[in-house]
């Protein structure tokens, strides 16, 4: 219920989606006699667009997500086993498609071959909500890391997970982790505070290895602005998005605390 209900109402209000609708609307206003409410709604929702669009906003607002867990040094010590979330890998046509998150997987490929005896893990299924599961983000990994040379012997695929806490839940009980063992845990590191939140929840210690950075991380992140729209409200949506997700599973009580830190 509550992955149903989360991507029907991030659907209508997440920032880019609103923003259109509202346009939309105020189009329709235009003809009726709120027409002067309908031109103030589209100076707003134009405007909300042109910040997310081409101003510093998107990584204002994605920056505190990013510092919250420092990359680590990949090479200090053994590691048992690679967990890489997904969200950033398909299948189109028999072939692997890579998203903007991209880095998640070929960082774990870099970090399998540091660690030759570690088990490389990926977690991801599918998150249709009306169209027929043909194939996982699993299955997408399965061809690119084989593809890539990673003995198939090495590789623990889960495919039944549709969000980061179903991540979690389902990893822990597919591999087992023992005390002592060290794990990685590889996302987008944007999104690493939420998911660091939901695996100590479900019991499974990891430590945080941040990739796909989108700020910098130095002062021309507040005034630099985008010069490609689409980009910007990319990173936008996606940054509130996790904010949002972070109110969200702190209430569920998925994580425990609100904005979880090293």
């Amino acid at each position: 219920m509550f992955f149903t209900l989360s991507k029907l109402v991030w659907f209508v209000f997440s920032p880019v989606n609103l923003a259109i609708l509202l346009a939309g609307l105020a189009a329709l206003l235009a003809f009726t006699r709120f027409a002067r409410f309908g031109r103030g709604l589209g100076v707003l929702a134009l405007l909300a667009l042109s910040l997310m669009a081409f101003s510093p906003l998107p990584r204002i607002v994605i920056r505190p997500l990013e510092n919250r867990f420092p990359q680590q040094d990949a090479a200090k010590g053994p590691v048992a086993g690679i967990v890489v979330l997904g969200g950033a890998i398909g299948v189109a046509r028999g072939d692997v498609v890579l998203t903007s998150a991209a880095a998640r997987m070929t960082k774990a490929v870099e970090l399998a071959r540091l660690h030759p005896e570690a088990k490389i893990v990926f977690t991801g299924g599918a998150a249709n909500l009306v169209t027929p599961v043909t194939e996982t983000e699993a299955d997408g990994a399965r061809l690119l890391f084989e593809g890539l040379g990673l003995p198939p012997e090495r590789l623990v695929l889960e495919d039944r997970s549709r969000n980061t806490r179903e991540n979690a839940v389902f990893t822990r009980r597919l591999v087992e982790p023992k005390p002592g063992e060290r794990w990685l845990l590889v996302t987008s590191a944007w999104h690493m505070p939420r998911a660091m939140g939901v695996f100590r929840k479900a019991g499974f210690t990891v430590e945080a290895f941040p990739v796909d950075y989108w700020s910098e991380n130095e002062p021309a992140d507040f005034i630099r602005p985008y010069g490609r729209a689409p980009r910007g409200l990319s990173i936008a949506d996606d940054g509130f998005k996790e904010w949002v997700g972070l109110l969200a599973y702190w209430l569920a009580g998925y994580t425990e605390a609100l904005f979880p830190g090293p």
